[in-house]
């Protein structure tokens, strides 16, 4: 019986993480979707607002860090239960980095509308790679809510079409400014957005394969394990 309860009370320390980490990871969402609306259309006031979000997304990481630490020295997870900690405490560490790219875009957003530079044709130029990102984020949080291993393996090749779109991205601003140096300010400015959005990729893909380490075992990082349906990306 004391084993049981002991059991059941780690369980419950475990789900409380969880979901603190799930609280974590819709704050970083909204903070992306509202840095992209700063970009977008301007607005300051929003800007301020993902910035501030920031600090609550570095206190949630050090709180969340610490309450894994105490929860492996206290319980003295094994296998399986241990692997799951480890991998919690690398995606709370993930969702912090996409908080800072979150806030790098929100403030380049404020900087570009408060100089009165023109950004409609260059949010065009991004809104591809944001609204993938976007959705591999979402994607990722939820395979990583739901345990799915299979969802996480499918998200993978994700990485590599924003990975693609990024490479585009830079080439086309890159003649931009050999164009018209007039465009060179703004021109940076949206290549430093469009590389936060590519980092923000990479840290929901590796999101994703977190989820596939708890629940298969396998640490597919730096590895060319990729879905099935992958498509092939041309250059």
């Amino acid at each position: 019986m004391i084993g049981e309860h002991s059991s059941k009370q780690y369980d419950n320390e475990l789900e409380a993480i969880r979901s603190k980490v799930l609280l974590m990871g819709g704050i970083v969402e909204t903070q992306f979707l509202d840095a992209m609306t700063c970009f977008r259309i301007g607005n300051s006031e929003r800007a301020d607002r993902v910035m501030r979000e920031d600090d609550s997304v570095n206190q949630l990481e050090v709180q969340l860090d610490d309450a894994c630490s105490h929860l492996i020295v206290r319980r003295q997870p094994a296998a399986n239960d241990l692997r799951t900690i480890m991998a919690t405490i690398k995606v709370i560490t993930d969702l912090e980095r996409i908080g800072d790219e979150a806030t790098k875009i929100a403030r380049v957003a404020k900087a570009l509308h408060a100089r009165g530079a023109v950004t409609v044709n260059h949010y065009e130029m991004v809104r591809g790679i944001a609204n993938n990102t976007t959705d591999l984020l979402h994607d990722a949080l939820d395979a990583f809510a739901r345990n799915d291993g299979k969802q996480a393996l499918q998200l993978i090749a994700q990485d590599a079409v924003i990975d693609h779109e990024f490479r585009s991205i830079m080439r086309n601003l890159i003649t931009f400014m050999m164009e018209d140096p007039r465009t060179i300010s703004a021109a940076l400015d949206t290549l430093w957005v469009a590389k936060a959005i590519e980092r923000i990729g990479d840290h929901a893909k590796n999101i994703a394969e977190y989820v596939i380490y708890v629940v298969e075992g396998k640490d597919i990082r730096h590895t060319k394990t990729v879905a099935a349906n992958e498509p092939e990306q041309a250059e």
